[in-house]
């Protein structure tokens, strides 16, 4: 749990009760009292009026609630035309997930904001994916994020056909087709592969954890120098 969810669920769980000790919140959020003690400092030093001390417990003073979530009309139809655009681009888990939460978004604004959300003007048409392509999204973008290394079958544009391991960074879209961002183990370097040219791909157990020189901000860094005036690389 990151440290911003747990000072919330914190705050959750004193607001839900009259007294709760640093034990009893250390159980409910599997980490240790001293955590805990340390996160409770944090919350009050941002303003949030909780009260009591280490030993005794803790409880929310009278009156204290989160303020609600509210998007102005603007912002709620930037949400809109966002997942519109993004659904039919996405794998498929991605955008029902997109879908869901655009939905309980919507569900919470007032009145007006949530007309104007969903009589907003722009649409975006359905997109001929390849299925291959689609399907393979999902595994390849649960890789990048899981820092699973992945086995391709590769096709280029020239039709040479190879055998790649791989650490996936990222999927990128560029308007027509879709590309995975990878460090290459057998070229040793960074390299870009469609993903509709990949004929077979297998997530691999082998994880990898991110070192110098082999991460997505370098691989950045090394194209935003391959193109600033005067390199060599132009």
């Amino acid at each position: 749990m990151r440290r911003a969810d747990r000072l919330f669920q914190i705050v959750q769980l004193i607001r839900g009760r009259r007294l709760s000790t640093a034990q009893f919140l250390a159980e409910r959020l599997e980490v240790s009292e001293r955590t805990v003690y340390r996160d409770i400092a944090e919350l009050m030093t941002q303003g949030v009026p909780i009260e009591g001390e280490a030993g005794v417990g803790y409880r929310m003073r009278t009156g204290f609630d989160l303020p609600p979530l509210m998007f102005t009309h603007e912002e709620a139809q930037a949400l809109v035309a966002s997942v519109r655009i993004a659904q039919p681009r996405l794998d498929a888990a991605l955008a029902a997930q997109a879908e869901n939460a655009l939905s309980k978004i919507l569900t919470v604004l007032p009145p007006a904001a949530r007309a104007a959300a969903e009589t907003l003007a722009v649409y975006a048409p359905p997109i001929e994916f390849d299925p291959a392509t689609r399907s393979r999204l999902e595994p390849l973008r649960l890789a990048a994020e899981g820092r699973r290394k992945v086995r391709l079958a590769y096709l280029d544009l020239k039709g040479v056909a190879s055998e790649r391991t791989v650490r996936p960074l990222g999927c990128f879209y560029w308007g027509a087709v879709w590309t995975l961002a990878a460090w290459c183990e057998v070229r040793e370097g960074f390299r870009n592969f469609r993903i509709d040219r990949i004929r077979e791909l297998e997530v691999l157990n082998a994880g990898f954890r991110d070192e110098p020189g082999k991460t997505l901000p370098d691989l950045f860094r090394q194209a935003e120098a391959a193109h600033r005036p005067g390199s060599t690389a132009n």
